[in-house]
């Protein structure tokens, strides 16, 4: 099976002593992997140094096998993304903004936009200002755009930020519907337990900057977070 993310040894410290530290994980095509850990354990480190948003002090990425660092256009070509609030043009509608962000690709038809709006709920609004939105409805905007370019990667930096139920059913319906069509591969950080254990495959535990892994099993998520912790003495 191809390797989505392969990731080796990846460093990055900070000055006040956070960071992440020596981490290795490997992804492949088609996994939903959840990243859990406590507020400061690295969580959107790690994704933003996956997406090249920052630069590790050491260690390598790869996406689909193309290094990131030394060739950063081509590996992140098929990556979608959503890190930290979303950005719009927001005196403009979520139409206006996806069309705008779907030339920078080739092959994104109107029927592509319409149809992600549809994915987060956002057709009955496509055509309001996004200066008129609540944080949750641009959260939506903000995995819209994530999703736009028909990406075979998705990396997701607390999705579940600001929404209310109907948005957290529609974007869990949403992941699981592109998981299954079309084999794309999601890395997600939540602290929403509870529903990264309804997605995902695989977990990475980041507590302390070190990484732990577990296998979606038959034991509460819950109970495996509690007891990583505990045992890095949290």
């Amino acid at each position: 099976m191809e390797k989505a993310v392969v990731i080796t040894g990846l460093t990055k410290q900070f000055s006040n002593g956070r960071g992440i530290q020596n981490i290795d994980l490997t992804i492949d095509q088609g996994e939903i992997v959840g990243i859990l850990g406590p507020n400061g354990a690295g969580k959107t480190t790690l994704l933003k140094c996956l997406t090249g948003l920052t630069s590790p002090d050491s260690g390598k990425v790869e996406l689909f096998g193309v290094e990131l660092q030394s060739n950063y256009k081509e590996a992140i070509r098929p990556v979608g993304a959503l890190i930290g609030p979303a950005v719009a043009y927001e005196n403009m509608s979520p139409y206006k903004n996806l069309k705008m962000i779907s030339r920078l690709y080739s092959g994104i038809t109107d029927t592509d936009i319409e149809k992600v709006l549809q994915q987060t709920g956002l057709t009955p609004y496509k055509n309001e200002k996004i200066s008129s939105f609540s944080m949750g409805m641009k959260q939506r905007f903000g995995i819209a755009s994530a999703l736009i370019s028909k990406p075979r990667l998705i990396v997701l930096d607390e999705p579940t930020n600001g929404l209310d139920i109907d948005g957290l059913l529609l974007l869990r319906k949403t992941i699981q519907e592109i998981s299954i069509h079309s084999g794309v591969t999601l890395v997600i950080s939540s602290h929403h337990i509870s529903e990264l254990e309804k997605l995902c495959n695989r977990f990475c535990f980041l507590i302390q900057g070190a990484a732990s892994f577990y296998e979606a099993g038959s034991e509460p998520l819950e109970d495996v977070y509690v007891k990583k912790i505990g045992a890095a003495g949290r």
